[in-house]
């Protein structure tokens, strides 16, 4: 499994941004539909040791994405987003609204080579900010969940809902 990560700081009137790529050993269908609904994804996209504690999803363009993650000692940090493009099996594009008045764009894109999927994702912060800066680790965190989520393992005592 092979990871590739950057980020860029805010700089120039430039807001922050992050690219990280993450190849699965699982064909994109698979990759794609661990992030069509909202059981799939309460299962490993909020990056441990926080849990998620509520997820609304209505995949599809115009459909809310609402993901609230929880600290160990309780504390909250709602996402609130809308999806504003969806190709299947091949890209999603959020909108999100974090921490009160952290706005990002996540593009989320899949490409399959010989049964393996390149997942990358990039977001672009419309400043920099705690969030931004612990991004970086929060997804790799996340990515290594959905990794191990794709393989069947347990992910927070839950595994991939259907048979392989």
């Amino acid at each position: 499994m092979e990871t590739s990560n950057s980020r860029r700081e805010a700089s120039a009137g430039r807001p922050p941004e992050l690219r990280m790529t993450r190849i699965f050993d699982a064909p994109k269908s698979l990759v794609f539909e661990a992030w069509t609904k909202a059981e799939y994804l309460a299962r490993w996209f909020t990056p441990a040791p926080l849990t998620t504690h509520g997820c609304e999803l209505d995949f599809r363009p115009g459909g809310v994405f609402r993901l609230t993650m929880r600290t160990p000692d309780g504390i909250e940090f709602p996402m609130d987003a809308r999806f504003t493009e969806i190709v299947p099996d091949e890209r999603i594009v959020f909108a999100a609204t974090v921490h009160g008045d952290l706005k990002i764009l996540t593009t989320v894109t899949f490409v399959e080579t010989n049964g393996k999927t390149t997942l990358t994702a990039h977001q672009a912060y419309s400043h920099e900010s705690d969030a931004t800066r612990g991004a970086n680790a929060g997804w790799t965190l996340t990515l290594n969940q959905l990794a191990a989520y794709l393989r069947g393992e347990r992910v927070r005592n839950t595994r991939w809902p259907r048979s392989r």
